[in-house]
């Protein structure tokens, strides 16, 4: 039997396999402890950090919809202090590289988390939710146009020298323009897509079932939009990208690296089977395997790049 290599290198982030989480999905890593261990990931991806604690929206938060979810939590979370305090010292137990999600309502709240958040050296990555409303605009996502994300990557970027990887958002008229601007603006990965906006009402209360009104959507619904965009951002830029949105199976995750993604996160599929990561990995070993692949990285963007992926 030859040996596979799953072995990829997102902006530097070594990793032993394509598998991440998605940020918000997998907590800070140890509640999915009774499952598998998170030194089995590529990568782990812990729940969005703001500079000040957040109790997040309130219920509902969380809604099924036909084939995903609907979600409005808020970015809950103790705060970047609180997480450097008492979370990272516990994560650091792990043998994976740790990335972590920042957010903000300013562009300097992004600074100052991720400048504290860069004096750990368990900390590998930034990863920049640019979905966030930016309180000094209106309340327009900063993710909404170039200008705004190049903002905040150019500010992020003066004030940490680690890796950043850019989470873009799906609500946006050229997702590639956006994948462009961040990287020239200093990106060094970009991941995609965050959820899409969308909303349930109840019939019979005759009112949105979210409190906040509307939420992302999540899950399989979203995968053919999010390999689209994958797509789209893989021929227009030089920088590794992270693929998301709906992933169940390994089948799911090969979508998206043929698309060309390095790696992929998973997210809503945690939920529907906690042990779907280390599933998903399996799964593509036994691709690779079955299909004669020696390393992982030769299927990267092989859609349409026209590769003969052969091993």
């Amino acid at each position: 039997m030859k040996t596979i290599d799953l072995s990829v290198n997102i902006a530097g982030i070594e990793m032993r396999n394509p598998v991440m989480t998605a940020s918000g999905t997998f907590g800070f890593g140890e509640i999915y402890e009774d499952f598998f261990s998170p030194a089995e990931l590529g990568a782990l991806v812990v729940k969005g950090v703001t500079l000040e604690p957040r109790a997040g929206n309130p219920p509902v938060r969380l809604v099924e919809t036909p084939a995903g979810l609907l979600n409005s939590i808020g970015l809950e979370n103790p705060g970047v202090d609180e997480v450097c305090k008492e979370y990272l010292p516990r994560i650091s137990k792990y043998d994976v590289p740790l990335i972590v999600n920042i957010s903000g309502s300013t562009v300097e709240d992004y600074c100052r988390v991720a400048e504290k958040l860069s004096l750990y050296p368990i900390v590998k990555g930034l990863e920049i939710n640019i979905s966030c409303p930016n309180v000094k605009a209106g309340g327009i996502a900063f993710g909404s146009t170039p200008e705004m994300a190049s903002l905040v990557v150019k500010s992020v970027r003066k004030n940490s020298s680690l890796p950043l990887i850019v989470k873009l958002s799906p609500n946006v008229t050229d997702i590639a323009e956006m994948a462009c601007a961040v990287e020239t603006a200093g990106a060094d990965a970009i991941s995609m897509i965050n959820t899409l906006l969308g909303m349930k009402i109840d019939i019979q209360n005759r009112k949105p079932v979210l409190a906040n009104i509307t939420g992302g959507l999540s899950g399989p619904a979203v995968r053919p939009v999010a390999v689209r965009m994958v797509w789209q951002a893989a021929q227009k830029v030089k920088i590794p990208i992270v693929g998301m949105g709906g992933i169940i199976t390994a089948e799911d995750a090969l979508e998206f690296i043929l698309a060309g993604a390095s790696a992929v996160a998973v997210g809503t599929g945690q939920f529907v089977d906690p042990s779907c990561c280390p599933k998903v990995i399996a799964g593509l070993r036994a691709y690779c395997q079955e299909n004669n692949i020696q390393d992982i990285r030769s299927l990267i963007g092989a859609a349409w790049k026209g590769k003969n992926s052969d091993g």
